[in-house]
């Protein structure tokens, strides 16, 4: 029986998004790129589910477009040849990297609101070297991340972006030990799922739409999502408060 070349988990609140072509470093193929996708949507699809943890199997990330698949030209997608890059998601997302996120591994990681890198990854445009463009997003999402000069350095020069320099630039969120890096995105995948969901994801929500209004009409809309959060729940929350929950910025206790 051929092993499945993404698998998905439910794990407590997190769906587990596991990229499983160890032997290619985890590079996306047609197939993968698909099944991707689609588990991302059930993820969507799943009330159970409040945070996607997107990983790699056997110490490796993601290493990009399988290249032998592009050469051959095997039906990628011709707007998203990853897979999911093109979703618009409703739950945060976190991507939990070990070893290299490169080329459109890199994309599929800014996709994910959050990255938690094991001291050892790396991040790249790899695929500089061989003329094989960014179009999952990565000339979009790395600038609106780290700003326009630091993602030029990395997009034109192609090159290698340790764990703790990618930290210092908000490309990474958390570093930590090698090996951890899944645990670690559960645990605050755990975090985030405590929280009230739909003032989480509407806050969200506000953060990803700014970046194409003018600045009247994201304040409108931040208002307009705002008053639909405390309708869904800030009266509820606002009690737990005053009857002592989380004081002094305590957040074990809500």
């Amino acid at each position: 029986m051929s092993q499945e070349k993404v698998t998905r988990e439910l794990r407590g609140s997190s769906n587990i998004i596991t990229i499983n072509r160890a032997g290619a470093r985890n590079a996306v193929d047609p197939e993968t790129a698909t099944a991707l996708e689609a588990a991302f949507t059930a993820g969507e699809q799943d009330e159970a589910v409040a945070v996607h943890v997107l990983t790699g199997s056997d110490g490796h990330f993601c290493a990009g477009a399988d290249l032998k698949a592009v050469a051959s030209d095997q039906g990628f997608s011709r707007t998203a040849p990853m897979g999911p890059s093109w979703l618009e998601l409703t739950k945060p997302s976190i991507a939990a990297v070990e070893g290299h996120a490169v080329a459109g591994g890199l994309e599929l990681s800014v996709l994910c609101d959050l990255r938690i890198a094991g001291r050892s990854a790396v991040f790249g445009v790899y695929c500089r070297r061989w003329g094989v463009p960014l179009i999952d997003g990565g000339t979009v999402r790395l600038p609106r991340l780290i700003g326009q000069s630091r993602a030029m350095d990395m997009i034109l020069t192609g090159r290698p972006v340790g764990a703790e320099e990618a930290m210092s630039f908000g490309l990474a969120n958390r570093v930590v030990d090698d090996g951890t890096a899944l645990d670690a995105a559960l645990e605050l995948a755990e975090q985030l799922a405590q929280f009230p969901q739909t003032c989480m994801r509407n806050d969200r929500l506000s953060v990803l739409k700014q970046w194409g209004l003018p600045i009247e009409e994201a304040l409108q809309f931040e208002t307009d999502i705002g008053a639909a959060s405390l309708r869904a729940g800030a009266a509820a929350g606002a009690a737990r408060f005053a009857d002592g929950k989380g004081r002094s910025g305590d957040f074990r206790d809500i």
